[in-house]
């Protein structure tokens, strides 16, 4: 059986090639998250294809090529034989599944005022986590900003671009996915950082905390930590030398962080204010140009992005924000009241990821890390 992987699948979408993506997987499975246009025939490992299933593929394929995917290969592959069988010959099965199709990343470069700053956005194309490497290409060195497990994707980065990683940051104690920031920065030998006010999340492992209005310098870049609670108490943003804010879970360029996930439903309202204030009071106050750069972008459960598309920059300008995004012109009283009374379901396991991403347990098994993260984020208000 031909297998392709999972970049290959995201090369072909992205060609717009003709051919027929199936998911294989159960349909409460494929509701909650699927691929752009795949379509679902639900078939278990020890299946035969039923009549009616064939009708259903007969339908969709219509003579294209076929491209089955399940969660971990384990059932596109025999429905793919069963599919030979029937006379289909130009079928292949996507190595891994929905696991390596979570996996799958784009690099995309920031055009910046500066010359000597270099700036690229990592996207983890599944779960629209966005991440960053920025650097002084005078000096050689970068910083790693809310890098994912899959460290090695930054690393690859920062190495082509001829830099070496000298420190690590996160925004904030995630609740959506597993952090790489501290295990990147113990690889690497170089300190890792999260905002003061992190000691109130029990935070049970060694970090370099940053205060508010704290510089860090690369050669001749500057990277200024503004404290800007809301969606956690202890969330940073990261105003990189005076141009493009990189914002954490604070303002994407379609919200707002959400706040309940660590005040809990009954406290959401004081950190829904205290987002208003950091956003108005912090964020509202920089110059209209500066260029806003989230730590996430939305993703539907069909996979789409809610805003622009995988492989474009996920950004936006500050003064565009002011005058588009309708939560941004509220009175206090009335955003707080859109933030606790029209608030999303929780991202999935958030509790065990807090804990993980806290250092208070361990994670013994890689496996459970790969249950964990399936889905997209749904940290936005």
């Amino acid at each position: 059986m031909e297998q392709i992987t999972a970049d290959r699948l995201a090369d072909k979408l992205d060609a717009g090639e003709s051919f027929t993506l199936v998911d294989t997987r159960p349909e409460d499975s494929y509701e909650q998250w699927h691929i752009p246009g795949a379509e679902n025939v639900p078939f278990g490992p020890d299946d035969d294809l039923s009549e009616e299933q064939l009708d259903r593929v007969n339908e969709l394929v219509d003579g294209q090529s076929v491209v089955a995917i399940c969660g971990k290969g384990l059932t596109s592959t025999p429905f793919s034989f069963e599919l030979e069988q029937h006379g289909y010959d130009d079928v292949s099965v996507v190595k891994g599944g929905m696991e390596d199709w979570s996996k799958v990343y784009e690099v995309v470069p920031i055009e910046t005022q500066n010359d000597d700053l270099f700036l690229a956005q990592l996207q983890r194309r599944a779960k629209g986590c966005l991440g960053y490497v920025v650097g002084s290409r005078a000096a050689e060195s970068a910083v790693v900003v809310d890098p994912t497990r899959q460290t090695d994707q930054f690393t690859l980065v920062a190495g082509e671009a001829g830099f070496t990683i000298d420190r690590v940051l996160d925004t904030h104690v995630h609740a959506d996915h597993i952090s790489g920031g501290r295990t990147l920065a113990e690889t690497l030998d170089v300190p890792y950082h999260l905002g003061e006010e992190a000691t109130d999340r029990d935070v049970a492992y060694e970090y370099e905390p940053l205060a508010d209005g704290e510089t860090i310098e690369i050669g001749d870049v500057e990277i200024e930590a503004l404290h800007t609670p809301g969606h956690t108490s202890e969330m940073m943003n990261y105003l990189v030398d005076g141009e493009a804010l990189l914002t954490g879970d604070t303002l994407f360029v379609e919200s707002v962080g959400r706040t309940e996930l660590q005040f809990g439903d009954e406290d959401a309202a004081t950190g829904a204010e205290l987002l208003y204030e950091s956003l108005h009071e912090t964020i509202l106050e920089l110059p209209d140009d500066t260029t806003i750069l989230p730590g996430h972008v939305s993703v539907a459960a069909d996979g789409r992005y809610e805003v622009g598309s995988p492989g474009d920059p996920i950004a936006a300008r500050l003064g565009d924000l002011r005058d588009d995004l309708d939560l941004l012109g509220l009175e206090k009283d009335e955003f707080v009241s859109r933030l606790t009374d029209n608030a999303p379901e929780k991202p999935p396991n958030y509790e065990r990821v807090i804990e993980l991403n806290t250092g208070r347990d361990d994670l013994d098994d890689p496996a459970e890390a790969t249950e964990l993260e399936l889905g997209p984020n749904n940290c936005a208000a």
